[in-house]
């Protein structure tokens, strides 16, 4: 009998999202299955707006599942916790998710004795010189002022990194409750050997915490003296000195922000006020103010300048937006003149979503549970998300089928050539979660099958939803919600869930379907 000279089947690859066999019922009262607990975490993580209520999941509970998730593995695998809070702040962009966190991922480690780690991981996750200050504020909150040594070590290490007079200008409020004085005081910053201004700075800092009216900007440091300069002219003087020639370019140097600026004009941004700031405005700031640009008047030059820069792909790759943000200022913006540049600022962030080969089934979930928003602070929902990365998975695919279910299931049309925002209007709100129902009646010997969903599929339904694709077809699952159970199995046997909507997500497609195990994103 051969043993050995016998052609072995090729292994199924492997995804790091994994259920562990055992079932719940899930929110709709079907089967839901069970993830390990990184799995689980990864998904939470990449979903979760801190504070904020989903369709099924309070904000409290959901809370409270992130962080206990978060304590346990900090204690059994703080190596992979670190890196999974570090990629959630700089791949994901997550920034509440990533500092909540890091600040439990170092109270489970103290309260365990564990030394290592919390220092790095508080350093790893604050990135934006507001946040040191964001950190102390939710540590405070809920562990009291005393700060632990593993605290004051990573906020000055990262006050070390971010503080500079621009950071100074534009985050060192007076709304916040931890200025940059405070957190000087707290942790006690040594100065950065290679950063000689950096004392100076340190020290104006807490002078205009404690003296704002003696604070003097350090000698040499010509944007905060220039800063100075202006908050120091009459009221009255100042709306002459922005729109006089050269107006734009005393702003820029003085570091004066969009956002301050009305208060220190004390009257209403006009057509030319924004013409004078938005040379020095970055490209997230642009967009999120077409709609005032527009109500201000600001001229079709100067309009013709922002629509190049809001679409300008190494603009849009530095401003790190989520492409649905191009969705909101689409239907928030009165104008026609911006529809074009958001059309291709659009595109240029959605860049790293693959060009499947052979034929794809796009199944979008369109349920009435896809429809609540993931912060508050953005009138989009998940069911936009979903249709944005499906039609854009559609365009970008040799041969793709586009379908909306909930309920019911209907195909969705996208012409060649076609616009992905105005592809977007073509989608409805269908009621329930059938996706037993959508993927029996729409899959027709496709070469992989892709969901984007919350996974909470209809109670009627049980076992696994997907089980009219054949085990050999490849089935990827996008979570957008980051529930506690899945719709099927996953992590293996063509069966593959992933989080989020980013870059490195998208990059898995083609590895797996290459016989390549997925690792996790920051790995």
């Amino acid at each position: 009998m051969s043993r050995f000279n016998v052609r072995k089947a090729k292994a199924s690859p492997l995804s790091p999202v994994r259920t562990t066999g055992r079932t719940v019922a899930n929110h709709q009262g079907g089967t839901g299955f069970l993830r390990d607990e990184k799995s689980e975490l990864f998904l939470l993580a990449v979903a979760n707006m801190v504070g904020q209520d989903t369709f099924y999941e309070r904000g409290g509970a959901r809370d409270d599942r992130f962080t206990a998730l978060v304590r346990r593995l900090a204690v059994s695998d703080p190596e992979w916790t670190l890196g999974l809070l570090r990629w959630l702040r700089t791949g994901a962009f997550m920034r509440t998710a990533a500092l909540v966190g890091a600040a439990e991922f170092t109270r489970a480690r103290l309260d365990a004795e564990a030394p290592g780690h919390s220092r790095q991981v508080i350093d790893a996750v604050l990135q934006r010189p507001d946040e040191p200050g964001e950190f102390l504020a939710y540590w405070t909150s809920r562990y009291g002022r005393r700060l632990p040594q593993p605290v004051k070590r990573g906020v000055a290490d990262a006050t070390r990194r971010l503080y500079n007079g621009r950071a100074l200008l534009k985050y060192d409020t007076t709304g916040k409750a931890y200025r940059f004085g405070d957190v000087l005081e707290l942790t006690h910053p040594t100065p950065h050997a290679e950063k000689p201004w950096q004392g100076a700075l340190f020290k104006y800092a807490l002078d205009r915490r404690h003296r704002p009216d003696e604070a003097v900007p350090p000698v040499g440091d010509a944007l905060l003296t220039a800063n100075r300069a202006l908050l120091d002219l009459p009221v009255e003087q100042r709306r002459a000195v922005v729109t006089a020639e050269g107006g734009a370019e005393r702003l820029a140097a003085a570091g004066l922000t969009w956002e301050a600026l009305a208060g220190w004009l004390q009257g209403p941004l006009d057509a030319a006020v924004w013409e004078a700031v938005i040379p020095s405005m970055g490209p997230m700031a642009l967009v999120r103010n077409l709609r005032n640009f527009d109500q201000a008047g600001v001229s079709d030059e100067v309009a013709a300048e922002v629509a190049r820069r809001i679409s300008d792909p190494d603009e849009v790759a530095r401003s790190r937006q989520f492409p649905f943000r191009y969705l909101a200022a689409h239907r928030n913006a009165p104008s026609l003149r911006w529809g074009h540049a958001l059309e291709r600022a659009l595109a240029h962030s959605l860049s790293n979503v693959p060009a499947l080969p052979g034929r794809t089934l796009i199944l979008v979930d369109r349920s009435g549970s896809m429809f609540d928003r993931p912060s508050a602070q953005t009138q989009l929902n998940r069911a936009d998300s979903a249709a944005i990365f499906g039609t854009a998975l559609k365009v970008r695919a040799e041969r793709a089928d586009l379908v909306e279910f909930g309920s019911s299931s209907q195909p969705v049309e996208v012409r060649r050539g076609e616009s992905v925002l105005k592809v977007l209007d073509r989608f409805h709100n269908l009621g329930g979660t059938d996706t037993a129902g959508a993927v029996t009646r729409h899959y027709a010997r496709h070469d992989r099958v892709v969901v984007i969903t919350d996974e909470q599929a209809y109670g009627s339904w049980g076992g696994d939803p997907l089980a009219a694709v054949p085990a050999e077809v490849p089935v990827y699952t996008w979570n957008l919600a980051g529930y506690a159970a899945g719709h099927a199995p996953s992590g293996a046997a063509a069966r593959h869930t992933f989080g989020g909507l980013g870059d490195s997500a998208f990059r898995l497609i083609p590895m797996l379907e290459a016989g390549r195990d997925a690792d996790w994103p920051w790995k």
